[in-house]
């Protein structure tokens, strides 16, 4: 018996010897994402912009197309509407389209864009908070063509986490815009 109390006291003084805990430094998330590169996106449509290179393109009927970013898990849903005396409407829908997300926004920045030159106007919306989408636009030159489009993420609606995504892929719809073109 004091065979045992003596290996028990003497594995006791062995363990508890050792360098003292430390705690592990707080850590940031770091997502890196691939330098933007761009091409012109260009066919039979009645337009032509410039997309990442790094964007898949799945071309739709009636020159609608989903520009896929396979990493962030997000989508830009383009869709082509020609002007047919009816842009009050088209506008209407798609100011509808975004303010619908109001029940879940933070808020909802509005900045504007002309380019007098090419003949394009347009608003792209910046949705905060936990709203299903996070940037929606549309471009027009407002005789003949009408662009809306709309950026999701297949992941649930978490404004922190997909904040670096948001932030990359709006960029690229920022350089949709300014770099479309009608032909």
């Amino acid at each position: 018996m004091k065979k045992n109390i003596y290996l028990l006291l003497f594995s006791m003084i062995f363990i508890s010897c050792g360098e003292d805990t430390i705690p592990k430094p707080k850590g940031q998330l770091r997502l890196d994402y691939p330098e933007a590169t761009y091409g012109v996106l260009s066919g039979s449509c009645p337009f032509t912009f410039d997309i990442n290179d790094n964007v898949k393109v799945k071309s739709n009927e009636n020159c609608s197309f989903e520009l896929h970013y396979p990493k962030m898990k997000a989508t830009i849903y383009l869709t082509y509407k020609p002007v047919e005396n009816n842009i009050d409407d088209l506008l209407k829908d798609a100011q509808k389209l975004t303010y619908d997300h109001v029940i879940k926004a933070d808020d909802i920045l509005e900045q504007p864009y002309i380019n007098k030159q090419k003949k394009v106007y347009g608003m792209f919306y910046e949705v905060g908070g936990n709203a299903a989408t996070n940037a929606q636009f549309y471009v027009t030159d407002s005789t003949k063509n009408f662009i809306v489009g709309s950026l999701y993420f297949y992941a649930k609606p978490n404004f922190d986490s997909i904040l670096p995504a948001a932030d990359y892929v709006k960029n690229d719809i920022q350089n949709i815009i300014e770099t479309i073109n009608w032909k």
